[in-house]
């Protein structure tokens, strides 16, 4: 048996809202099998690893990984930023209207 850590017992909040999945036989005989070897109701573990797993791919997505050469191209374009266009430099101006006109 392995020592899972149940994180999301971990988080504050009551257990009211519910979750439905429907999937294949084999699948849902991994899942019981694993919650067993882990030592977890099905339900905690399959908590668990859903948790864990959305927990990542929300990381992945907040977060902006660049190779070492987009690293230095990235920083070079803030240090020297390109000139406001035209239609950038209108939609200032709109919008200083706007603001003005709202006060």
């Amino acid at each position: 048996m392995l020592g899972i850590t149940d994180h999301a017992s971990a988080v504050p909040e009551r257990n009211d809202a519910r979750l439905n999945i429907r999937t294949k036989a084999s699948i849902k005989e991994a899942i019981e099998k694993a919650a067993e070897l882990s030592g977890m109701d099905l339900s905690t573990f399959t908590t668990n690893a859903a948790y864990l797993r959305a927990k990542d791919v929300i990381a992945v997505h907040e977060r902006t990984f660049l190779e070492p050469v987009d690293h230095t191209a990235f920083f070079d374009a803030l240090d020297r930023p390109a000139a406001p266009t035209q239609k950038l430099l209108a939609a200032a101006k709109h919008h200083k209207e706007m603001v003005a006109a709202s006060e």
